[in-house]
C-alpha cells in the first residue's frame, strides 16, 4: 500500500491546559472517504480545525501530523496560508459565519481563486460562475451577483462548498457539509464530494452526525468520544456490528421516537396565509435591467392554536421567503397574512410581535457574542407592555435556562462557550420566555447530532404542550417532520403542491415531488442492507 496522504500519530490537543483531544491515531489514503462521527462535544470539529491549523489562542498540539509526508506541526504561518485553500480545503458547518456579507458570492469565489492562481479578474469571474454552476446555483451573472443574505441556508452552504472545491485540494475536510441541505441537494453534493475524492485522488474527511450519510459515502469510519478515538474500521462492518458502547449508542439514537398523539386544536386559525405571492429583483444596475424571480405564488397555509404544522421543500423552494413574510419582515406583492386576526402594519405591531417568536437555523449567528447567556435569553422581554426590572429579568432568564436543561450556573457564559446543541437550547429559551402563541422553527435541529436532536424535539414538544403554543416547523428532514408535526405542507418552486395530515402525506404521497423527496431521504437500515448486497 502507498504511503498515506494524511497521517495522525498520538495527536493530542490542550486548550489553556485542559485536554480536549487525546492520542488520536489514524490514516487517510488518497481517494479514500473517512467518516468522523461522535456525539456533540466529542471533538469532531476540533479535529478538523487542528488539521487546518485554525485553532484558537492557548491551544497546544502534540504528537505527529503529516500531509503528503510534510510535518504540519512545525510549519510557519506563511506556509499554512499557502496550504489552506490550495492543498487543504474546509467546508464549514455554519456558512453565514464563513461568508463576507458585503461581497457577492461570485466575487468571494473569484477572490479565493486569484489568491492562489495568476488569473485576471475576467478569468476568475468566469471560473467562479462555473464553480457555482457545479454546485447547482446556476452559472449566470445574475446568480453570481447575489449576496449571502439573498440566499437560503442550503444555498449558502453550496457557496461554501464551491469555494472549498475551487482549487481541487488534496485533502478536503467537510464539517457537517449537508446539514442545511434538502435531501435532493444533499445527494447531489455528496456525489460531488465523493466524486472528487475518487476521480482526482483527493482524500475526503467527512465530519458528521448523520450515520445514514456516512453509510452511503464512507469507506471507513472513526468514532470519537470525549476527545478519544474509541473505534474505527471499515464502514459496513463497523455500522452493522459496532463493538464500543459509544458507537452502539449513536446507532440506537439514529431513529427519532414516534410522534405523540396529535394535539387537540381549536377551530380558530391563529395564522392564516391567503394567496401569497412574492417577487425579487436580481442583478440590475445603471445600464442593466434586473431579472424578476417569483419566489412564492398563490400560497395558502393555516396554523390553528396549539397545532404543530410542518413546511418542507428543497433549498430555494421559498420556505425562508414565506417565513420572512409570516414574521412581518417582508411585504408580499399580493395576498394576505393575519396573525390572531391582525395584519402586520395594522394596529399595535409591538403586541403582535409578542405573539410570535422564531428559533433560527444558525443559533450562533442569532446570538450576540458580547452578552452573557441570561441577557440573551431575556432579550425579548422588552416586548412586554411592562418590561420587568433588571433583577426580575435575570431571575426569569435563569428559570428558563433551567427549563431547557442548561442550568442557572451557565448564566454568565458567552455564546462561544456553548456547544451547538447548547446554543440551540439558548435560542429555544429566548423564544419561549415571553410565552408566544406561535413558535416558528427554521431548520432548528438540522445542525444537531442525533442524541441532542431527539432531546430538543422532546423538550420542545413538552414546553409547547404546557403553554399550548402552536409551532410552524420548517425543515428539509422528513424524519423530523414525521416526529414533530401534525400536519404538513409541501412547497415546490414557490407553490404548495401537497398538504394534509403528516402521517398520511408521508405514507401515501399524492404529488410526484413529495414521492421524490421521500425516495431521496437517506435511511441507515436501507443503506446498510444495500451495501451488504
Amino acid at each position: 500500500m502507498s504511503a498515506p496522504l494524511l497521517q495522525l500519530e498520538r495527536l493530542s490537543l490542550t486548550l489553556d491546559g485542559r485536554p480536549l483531544l487525546q492520542d488520536l491515531s489514524l490514516t487517510l489514503q488518497a481517494g479514500e472517504v473517512l467518516g468522523l462521527v461522535g456525539a456533540s462535544g466529542s471533538g469532531k470539529s476540533l479535529t478538523a480545525l487542528a488539521l487546518m491549523g485554525l485553532l484558537p489562542e492557548g491551544a497546544r498540539l502534540s504528537g505527529d501530523l503529516r500531509l503528503d509526508g510534510e510535518d504540519l506541526l512545525s510549519l510557519p504561518e506563511a506556509r499554512w496560508n499557502a496550504l489552506r485553500g490550495q492543498r487543504l480545503g474546509l467546508v464549514f458547518q455554519e456558512p453565514m459565519s464563513a461568508l463576507n456579507p458585503l461581497m457577492s458570492i461570485g466575487a468571494q469565489l473569484a477572490e479565493a481563486l486569484r489568491l492562489h492562481h495568476p488569473l485576471s479578474r475576467r478569468e476568475a469571474w468566469a471560473q467562479a460562475r462555473a464553480a457555482l454552476g457545479r454546485v447547482g446555483l446556476g452559472d449566470d451573472d445574475a446568480g453570481a451577483r447575489r449576496h449571502p443574505h439573498q440566499l437560503s441556508g442550503g444555498q449558502r452552504q453550496r457557496v461554501v462548498i464551491a469555494i472549498a472545491l475551487a482549487h481541487q485540494p488534496r485533502l478536503l475536510i467537510a464539517d457537517e457539509p449537508t446539514t442545511a441541505l434538502d435531501v435532493t441537494t444533499q445527494a447531489q453534493i455528496l456525489a460531488l464530494l465523493t466524486g472528487l475524492a475518487r476521480e482526482q485522488g483527493c482524500a475526503l474527511l467527512l465530519v458528521t452526525h448523520d450515520l445514514a450519510l456516512v453509510a452511503q459515502a464512507a469507506d471507513r469510519v472513526a468514532v470519537l468520544q470525549q476527545g478519544r478515538l474509541v473505534e474505527q474500521g471499515e464502514a459496513l462492518a463497523l455500522l452493522s456490528r459496532p463493538q464500543h458502547p459509544a458507537t452502539q449508542a449513536l446507532l440506537a439514537q439514529a431513529e427519532l421516537p414516534p410522534a405523540r398523539a396529535a394535539a387537540a386544536t381549536g377551530g380558530e386559525p391563529l395564522l392564516q396565509v391567503q394567496d401569497l405571492s412574492r417577487d425579487y429583483a436580481l442583478g440590475g444596475g445603471l445600464w442593466r435591467r434586473p431579472t424578476i424571480r417569483r419566489a412564492l405564488e398563490g400560497v395558502n397555509l393555516t396554523v390553528r392554536r396549539g397545532e404543530r404544522v410542518g413546511l418542507v421543500g428543497e433549498s430555494g423552494s421559498g420556505k425562508s421567503t414565506l417565513l420572512r413574510a409570516v414574521l412581518g419582515l417582508e411585504r408580499p406583492q399580493a395576498g394576505r397574512i393575519t396573525l390572531a386576526g391582525q395584519r402586520w402594519g395594522e394596529g399595535d405591531e409591538r403586541a403582535l410581535r409578542r405573539r410570535v417568536q422564531i428559533v433560527f437555523q444558525d443559533p450562533y449567528g442569532s446570538l450576540d457574542p458580547r452578552w452573557p447567556a441570561w441577557r440573551l435569553v431575556a432579550e425579548p422581554l422588552h416586548l412586554r407592555e411592562q418590561p420587568p426590572s433588571h433583577a426580575d429579568a435575570r431571575a426569569l432568564a435563569e428559570h428558563w435556562l433551567e427549563r431547557v436543561g442548561l442550568g442557572a450556573a451557565m448564566a454568565e457564559r458567552r455564546a462561544h462557550q456553548f456547544s451547538g446543541g447548547q446554543r440551540q437550547r439558548l435560542a429555544l429559551a429566548r423564544a419561549l420566555i415571553i410565552e408566544p402563541e406561535l413558535l416558528v422553527l427554521d431548520e432548528a435541529v438540522s445542525a444537531l447530532d442525533t442524541a441532542v436532536r431527539a432531546q430538543i424535539l422532546t423538550l420542545l414538544d413538552q414546553l409547547c404542550r404546557e403553554q399550548r403554543t402552536a409551532t410552524l416547523f420548517v425543515s428539509h428532514d422528513l424524519a423530523v417532520m414525521r416526529a414533530a408535526t401534525d400536519r404538513l405542507y409541501v412547497l415546490q418552486q414557490g407553490r404548495i403542491v401537497e398538504s394534509g395530515a403528516t402521517a398520511q402525506v408521508l405514507q401515501a404521497p399524492q404529488a410526484a415531488y413529495t414521492a421524490r423527496l421521500l425516495a431521496d431521504t437517506p435511511d441507515l437500515a436501507q443503506t446498510l442492507a444495500a451495501r451488504q448486497r
